[in-house]
Formats: structure tokens, C-alpha cells, sequence
């Protein structure tokens, strides 16, 4: 990872945290993208301390909302002649319903829009650094999960933790979609389960969800075990190769039958093209 510039997003906690003084430590540059100025800047003196040559860099956006990620990537962009590994790792979950200014639901902007627009943004720049990598990170709570193109922005019967499983199902289709479209560029995307993992995620999505959560986290493993698939798969020369995967504890593991569904993942990009206004 010597000298390679990687761009993550949640990585001011977490595993996204970890995963990312790690890679400073192997000698990667890290772009960190923070909603929170504050948190950014703590995990911007954290890798500086951690490797104190390299030219870390932060910019703070709201990925919930199409405006500020198209912002932030272009700024990135702009910024960076290349990228080497865009990393995908923002994550949210509400326990009520909330809509963005732009009328999309909050989860679906944040887990999936989000992850479609960066890496849309920074294309050029990945091609710059071929062979480069993106990762997204997914969860197996896709397993759970039901696609219903008519809503997907989960106004019917809005359940917190169905619209983060459809977001994570949505992570995982992309992934092989953007996977097969890129074929031949030099850049491989997969997508990864990190685990149930000790964190802040969840814990200020309100109402009963956040109790659910923050008990079912007392039986969670550590970020620093749920970050060590993410750093594989930024760095490892074993999966150089691979696209399109979906992966647990460093392997490739087989997603539902509903998240191998080719058509559905080409429907999904489409769907997500217009919502972003491409």
C-alpha cells in the first residue's frame, strides 16, 4: 500500500476507523470523507500520528443527500490525480422514517445512493490509478431483505431495519453491477460482510431500534476483527484479480439467490441512474 491514496467514507469510528489507521500504517494516503467536522478532524490527527509522512487529507460532507456527494467527489477529483481504492463504509439506520431535501428515504440515500454517486464521481480517477479497487461494504442482513421496485423508498410500512437490509441488498447488487460494466478498466469492486460489529452504528437511530441494537451489541465482535475483511480486500494482492465477490472473514462467500439476480442489479442501476440524475 506504499504510496497508494485511498478514499473512505465512515471511517471516523468504527471499522471504517480501524481499517483506515491500518492502511496508514502499511503506508497508504488516506482521503477520509466525515459528515461531522469535529470527528474528522480526530481521525485526521489520529493517522497523523500514525504515520506522520503522508499528506492524509479530510472533507466533510453529508453523504444523505445527492447535492453534497456530488460536491465532495468532485472536490476529491479535483484534488487527486488519482485514486488507488475507494472505499464505500458509511452506513446509517433509522428507527422512524426520515426523507432527504431531495424526497429520497434517508437509509436508501445514505447506504446505497451514496455509494453510486462517489464512485460515479471519482470513475475517472480510479481509471487514473488502474489497477485500483473499489469496496463496498454490505452486510448479510441483505439476507433478509425483499427488492420491491415500486418502493423503494420503503413509504409503505416503513420498518427500520427492513429498509437498512434493502439498502445492504441494494450495496451487494450494485457491487456486481458496477463489477460487469467496468470489466477490462483495471478496477474490481467487491463487496463485504464485516460481521456484527461493536460500534456507534445504530446507536442514534431512535425509538426501539437503538435498544435493540445497542443490547444485541453486548454478543458483537470488535471493529478491529469486522475491519479485517475491508483491509484485505483494499489490500491483499490475493483478490487483485477478483470482482464482483461477496465476502466474509476474508473468503468469498455465496449472497442469496435475490442478490445474484443479474437483472435485478441492471434494473437497480437504472432506477438509481435516474434517482441521482444521470
Amino acid at each position: 500500500m506504499q504510496g497508494k491514496t485511498v478514499v473512505i467514507t465512515g471511517a471516523t469510528s468504527g471499522i471504517g476507523q480501524v481499517a483506515a489507521e491500518q492502511l496508514a500504517g502499511m503506508g497508504a494516503r488516506l482521503v477520509l470523507v466525515a459528515r461531522d467536522r469535529a470527528r474528522g478532524d480526530a481521525a485526521l490527527a489520529r493517522l497523523r500520528a500514525r504515520a506522520p509522512g503522508a499528506a492524509h487529507r479530510v472533507h466533510q460532507a453529508d453523504l444523505g443527500g445527492v447535492a453534497e456527494t456530488r460536491r465532495v467527489a468532485a472536490e476529491i477529483a479535483a484534488a487527486e490525480a488519482r485514486v488507488d481504492v475507494l472505499i464505500n463504509n458509511a452506513g446509517a439506520l433509522f428507527g422512524t422514517r426520515r426523507v432527504t431535501p431531495d424526497g429520497l428515504e434517508l437509509t436508501f440515500a445514505t447506504n446505497h445512493l451514496a455509494y453510486f454517486l462517489l464512485t460515479h464521481g471519482l470513475r475517472e480517477r480510479l481509471a487514473a490509478g488502474a489497477p485500483a479497487r473499489v469496496v463496498n461494504t454490505s452486510s448479510d442482513a441483505h439476507r433478509r431483505a425483499r427488492l420491491d421496485f415500486d418502493d423503494l423508498q420503503s413509504a409503505r410500512d416503513y420498518r427500520g431495519l427492513a429498509a437498512y437490509r434493502l439498502s445492504k441488498l441494494c450495496n451487494v447488487l450494485y457491487t456486481r453491477e458496477l463489477a460487469r460494466r467496468w470489466a477490462g478498466t483495471g478496477v474490481t469492486a467487491n463487496s463485504f460482510h464485516p460481521g456484527f460489529v461493536a460500534t456507534r452504528f445504530g446507536d442514534e437511530s431512535g425509538g426501539l431500534v437503538s435498544y435493540g441494537v445497542r443490547f444485541a451489541k453486548m454478543f458483537a465482535i470488535s471493529a478491529a476483527k469486522g475491519a479485517r475483511t475491508l483491509v484485505y480486500l483494499a489490500s491483499s494482492p490475493e483478490v487483485a484479480t477478483i470482482s464482483g465477490g461477496y465476502f466474509y472473514q476474508c473468503h468469498l462467500a455465496t449472497p442469496t439467490r435475490a442478490a445474484q439476480d443479474d437483472a435485478a442489479a441492471r434494473r437497480l442501476w437504472s432506477e438509481t441512474e435516474k434517482l441521482a440524475g444521470i
